[in-house]
C-alpha cells in the first residue's frame, strides 16, 4: 500500500485526493496510489462534487469549510487539497483508520 504524501507549509497542509463521484454515499475509503481515495455521492456537475469534497474533508478533520480549498484539479478526479489549521498526523489518521 502506498503512503499518502502530506506537505506542510504556511500554516496549512496539502495532499493528493482521488475522487470517485456519483457513489452511493460520501466517504473516505483509503488510498488510490499516492492519493487519498474519496467517494462522493454528488455528481461532477456545476461544482457539486467539489463542494461535497470540501464539506467531507472539513467535517472529517473538524475544521470550518473555509479552511479547506481545492488547490488544483478542480475539474479532474485527481485533486490537490489544502487544509489550514491541521497537522499531518490528523490527515494521515483519515486514511489509516
Amino acid at each position: 500500500m502506498s503512503a499518502l504524501t502530506v506537505r506542510e507549509g504556511k500554516g496549512a497542509v496539502r495532499f493528493a485526493v482521488h475522487v470517485q463521484p456519483r457513489a452511493s454515499r460520501s466517504e473516505i475509503v483509503g488510498m488510490h496510489g499516492n492519493a487519498m481515495k474519496v467517494r462522493l455521492a454528488a455528481p461532477p456537475v456545476d461544482g457539486a462534487a467539489n463542494e461535497a469534497l470540501v464539506e467531507l474533508i472539513a467535517e472529517s478533520l473538524g475544521v470550518a469549510r473555509r479552511a479547506v480549498r481545492i488547490a488544483s484539479g478542480a475539474s479532474s478526479r485527481a485533486k490537490t487539497v489544502e487544509v489550514e489549521g491541521v497537522s499531518t498526523a490528523a490527515v494521515l489518521r483519515l486514511v489509516d483508520g
